[in-house]
C-alpha cells in the first residue's frame, strides 16, 4: 500500500481534528489502563529507552555502558512506529472498548466451560460448526436485564420506578437503534453501583432464582427449537448478549446450551469492583466475541449460524456463513430481505412466518419443531 493511499480522504476542519485527537487520546488512556501500555514517546515520536532494570535512560547516560534495549523498548518502538504510520486507522476509544468487551466475554466464556454439560459420547459431533443466538426478543420475550431488574425489585434491591426507567431506555434504543449517551451512562452507573463490592457468587445465585421466577416462561419455543436442532446436529450453541455474563450463563446452563458471551464486570478476589471490562457487549463487540470464541474453539465461521432480532447485530450476523432474523425489527427485516437471509416471526399466533429458505436446509438437519422445543424447554 502506498503512503498516499493511507492519507485522509479530506482535510479535517480544526473542530474535527480536535475531536479526533481527543478521541484518540481517550483510546490511549484506556489502552494504558487496561494493558499497562506506556505511551511515553515525545512529540517528535522519539522512543524512550530503558536499561535492563527498567530505568529510563537520561540524556547524560553513558551509552558505552548501556547493554542494549529491553524487550519493552522493542515493543514500544514497534507500537510507536505502527501508530505513526496507521494515522487515521488508529482505534477510537469506542472501538477499543468494544474490542476489550469482546475479548473479556470470550475469555469468561472459555473459563465457564469447566462447568459445561458432559457431551453424550454416543452422539456424533460437528466440531467446526456452531450457532450463536442473541437473547433479548430473540430467545427471550422482552429484555432480560429488565426481567432481572424486576426480580431485584421484588427483593427490594431496586425500586419499580427504576424498572420503568430501564424499560423506557430499552424501548428508545430499540426504536431508534441508537444509544443516548446520558441514558447509557445513567443505566450503567446504576447497575455498577448495585454490584460494586458484592460477591460474584451473589449475582450468580440471584440469576438462578430470578431465571426461575421471571425468565423461564419467557423463552420463545420456536427459538428454543432452532437451538435444539443445532444441539441435535452435534454443534455448539452459544448465547451472545449485552446482558451480564453471569445471567447469560445461567440461561445457557438451564437450556443445556454450550455457554454464553455477555457483558463482563471486573472482579478482584471474588468481588465486583464497580467497573466494566471494556464496555457493554453490543454491536461490533458481539462480532469480536464471536470471532474470538471461534478461534479458541476451532470453529469455521463459514459453517456457523447466527440469530438476532435487531439490526444492531448486523456485524455479528454478517460474520457467519448463515444469518437468520428472529422476530426482526423493521430495519433487520429489510436487510434480511435484501441479503436473502432466512427470517422467522414467533410474535404472531401463526407458526413461524418464514421469509426465506427452509431451516432444515440451512441447518442440514430435520426434525419436528415442537418436539425439539419440548426437549430444550424441559431442561428449565
Amino acid at each position: 500500500m502506498s503512503r498516499d493511499s493511507m492519507e485522509p480522504d479530506h482535510e479535517h476542519t480544526p473542530e474535527e481534528a480536535s475531536d479526533h485527537e481527543a478521541d484518540l487520546h481517550e483510546a490511549r488512556e484506556l489502552e494504558s489502563e487496561q494493558f499497562d501500555v506506556d505511551h511515553t514517546a515525545d512529540v517528535d515520536g522519539d522512543d524512550v529507552l530503558h536499561d535492563r532494570d527498567g530505568a529510563r535512560l537520561s540524556d547524560d547516560t553513558d551509552l558505552a555502558e548501556w547493554d542494549g534495549p529491553t524487550e519493552d523498548d522493542e515493543f514500544h518502538r514497534m507500537s510507536a512506529w505502527l501508530n505513526r504510520r496507521a494515522g487515521r486507522f488508529l482505534q477510537t476509544a469506542e472501538e477499543l472498548r468494544q474490542t476489550l468487551a469482546g475479548e473479556a466475554s470470550a475469555r469468561a466464556a472459555i473459563e465457564s466451560l469447566g462447568n459445561r454439560i458432559p457431551v453424550d459420547e454416543t452422539q456424533s459431533r460437528d466440531l467446526t460448526a456452531a450457532a450463536f443466538f442473541d437473547v433479548d426478543n430473540t430467545l427471550v420475550h422482552g429484555a432480560s436485564i429488565v426481567l432481572f431488574a424486576r426480580g431485584l425489585a421484588s427483593r427490594k434491591y431496586f425500586s419499580y420506578g427504576d424498572i420503568a426507567n430501564f424499560a423506557w431506555q430499552q424501548a428508545k434504543f430499540r426504536v431508534t437503534g441508537k444509544e443516548n449517551a446520558e441514558d447509557v451512562a445513567q443505566g450503567k452507573d446504576k447497575a455498577l453501583s448495585f454490584i460494586a463490592g458484592r460477591e460474584t457468587s451473589e449475582l450468580v445465585e440471584l440469576g438462578e432464582e430470578i431465571y426461575d421466577e421471571f425468565i423461564a416462561d419467557k423463552i420463545w419455543p420456536g427459538t428454543a427449537a432452532l437451538a435444539q436442532r443445532h444441539l441435535d446436529a452435534g454443534q455448539q450453541v452459544w448465547l451472545v448478549t449485552a446482558t451480564p455474563v453471569e445471567l447469560a450463563q445461567t440461561i445457557a446452563k438451564r437450556l443445556g446450551l454450550t455457554g454464553a458471551l455477555g457483558t463482563v464486570a471486573e472482579s478482584v478476589d471474588g468481588k465486583f469492583t464497580g467497573r466494566l471490562v471494556g464496555d457493554i457487549l453490543h454491536g461490533p463487540g458481539k462480532a469480536h466475541a464471536v470471532r474470538s470464541i471461534a478461534v479458541r474453539e476451532g470453529l469455521d465461521l463459514k459453517r456457523c449460524t447466527a440469530y438476532s432480532d435487531s439490526h444492531n447485530d448486523v456485524p455479528m450476523l454478517s460474520l457467519v456463513g448463515t444469518a437468520v432474523a428472529i422476530n426482526p425489527d423493521t430495519d433487520l427485516k429489510e436487510i434480511a430481505r435484501v441479503r436473502g437471509w432466512e427470517a422467522y416471526d414467533f410474535r404472531t399466533a401463526r407458526k413461524a412466518a418464514k421469509y426465506g429458505v427452509r431451516s432444515a436446509v440451512v441447518l442440514g438437519v430435520a426434525g419436528g419443531t415442537a418436539a425439539a422445543a419440548s426437549r430444550l424447554l424441559r431442561r428449565k
